[in-house]
């Protein structure tokens, strides 16, 4: 195959949905060797944050000298983003190979069986870090954790970044359901580290860690930061101390199974590189965008707290798109009264709300805004092509749509499709 046919296989697993359980990935991953045995993890779950707090551990990780593979999703543009050794992508050849060699191991599952898009990527990960030698993964959940197809993994920490409603239709419906499926990545006797400050989430993962005997460390922003070294951190947003201070705290409780010195430490942080999250991109007529993929209430209130300390001054225009299956609503009432100049867009998705929809929503908030649909993004970044100031958020496939159009990121290919999965509530078997 070449990658655009494997892309399309890749596409096509999308098809079995997504099962939640361990099962098929163990199995898939004994036909392939057992992979993740060879292998070191440090385990990543929670709501918000899990991408910037891996982004931050890989990069200390790597400027103390070792071999860091980073596993992440969803991913903006490219699916060889999810895949990385040294922040480098997977590559196109690599990706034939692999789906290659993992597609006559998918032919020895019974119908009602197969693999799922997730299952076979999360193999091909495990394969191509174990080939690559790498030294330490950063190893990020998809969904949940307990049930999720990453959690087949025996890590050296498990990392809980923070609980807070989203994908309530599988985790469930209150902060302790959610709570009890991002704990169930601990491991017995393996320590666990947290930033969860909501204390009926908290306490769920407390008794999980006491009933696995695994130390519990709880991190509070203030008390890991003046020695982090964090005044240069490039990301921007009072959460991204709390993910630093977590990320901190993880190699602190690491420092004897792999050490690392201060200066690599500082060196991680102030060069950590994570893309769509508050990144603000200044154009060469001195125009400003910043793009967000805050896509739940959590995430747009730290985008709200950003815009209010970072960009007080000045008239904002905000491009919304948002997904159906989350809180949209609550998102227009946050952030419409923000902005002077709104349009609502239709996200790259076939899970997308539609434009006017979000349009009624901020109306409903903001009735002295301008406000208007598009068709597109790329319309739209037409109209506000000279805008001094602009926010487009509500989704980390718009972001990833619109890295492509302005250029900062390699063309898709279509390739955002992969993100699209569907999954039946009663799958999520408790």
């Amino acid at each position: 195959m070449l990658y655009p046919e494997t892309i399309q296989f890749l596409y096509g697993l999308r098809l079995f949905g997504a099962k939640f359980g361990l099962e098929n990935t163990l199995q898939l991953a004994a036909l392939a060797g057992q992979p993740q045995e060879k292998l070191r993890f440090i385990h990543v779950a929670g709501t918000n944050g899990k991408g910037s707090t891996c982004a931050m551990l890989e990069s200390i990780y790597r400027q103390a000298g070792l071999r860091v593979g980073l596993f992440t999703s969803p991913h903006l543009v490219s699916f060889r983003e999810r895949i990385q050794v040294n922040r480098r992508w997977i590559g196109e050849d690599e990706v034939v190979r692999l789906v290659g060699e993992l597609q006559p191991l998918l032919k020895q599952f019974p119908d009602g069986h197969h693999p799922t898009f997730f299952e076979v990527v999360t193999v091909m990960a495990l394969k191509f870090f174990t080939e690559q030698n790498c030294d330490l993964v950063i190893w990020e959940t998809g969904l949940g954790g307990r049930l999720d197809a990453t959690n087949i993994v025996a890590p050296l920490a498990s990392v809980i970044t923070n609980i807070q409603f989203d994908h309530q239709q599988w985790l469930g419906d209150t902060l302790e359901k959610i709570a009890a499926e991002k704990a169930g990545i601990i491991k017995p006797g393996v320590p666990v580290i947290t930033a969860t400050d909501e204390p009926e989430a908290l306490a769920v993962i407390q008794k999980m860690a006491r009933e696995k005997n695994a130390p519990l460390i709880k991190v509070a922003q203030a008390s890991r930061l003046p020695a982090a070294g964090t005044a240069a951190l490039p990301l921007l947003g009072e959460h991204q101390k709390t993910n630093a201070a977590l990320a901190l705290a993880t190699v602190e409780v690491l420092q004897k199974q792999i050490p690392v010195t201060a200066e690599a430490i500082r060196a991680g942080l102030q060069n950590v590189d994570w893309p769509g999250r508050l990144q603000l991109v200044t154009l060469p007529d001195n125009r400003r965008i910043l793009l967000d993929g805050a896509h739940n209430v959590a995430g747009v209130k730290a985008l709200c707290d950003a815009l209010e300390k970072n960009f007080p001054a000045g008239k904002r225009t905000l491009v919304l798109g948002v997904l159906q299956d989350k809180d949209w609503r609550h998102i227009c009432e946050m952030l419409a009264p923000l902005a002077a100049r709104i349009f609502t867009v239709p996200v790259p998705s076939e899970r997308g709300t539609p434009p006017g929809e979000l349009a009624i929503a901020c109306r409903a908030v903001n009735s002295s805004a301008e406000i208007s649909t598009g068709s597109s993004l790329r319309e739209v970044l037409g109209k506000i092509a000279r805008d001094d100031f602009v926010v487009i958020t509500g989704s980390l496939y718009l972001v990833g749509e619109a890295l492509e159009l302005l250029g900062l990121s390699p063309a898709s290919r279509g390739e955002r499709d992969l993100n699209e999965w569907t999954a039946a509530p009663s799958l999520l078997a408790h």
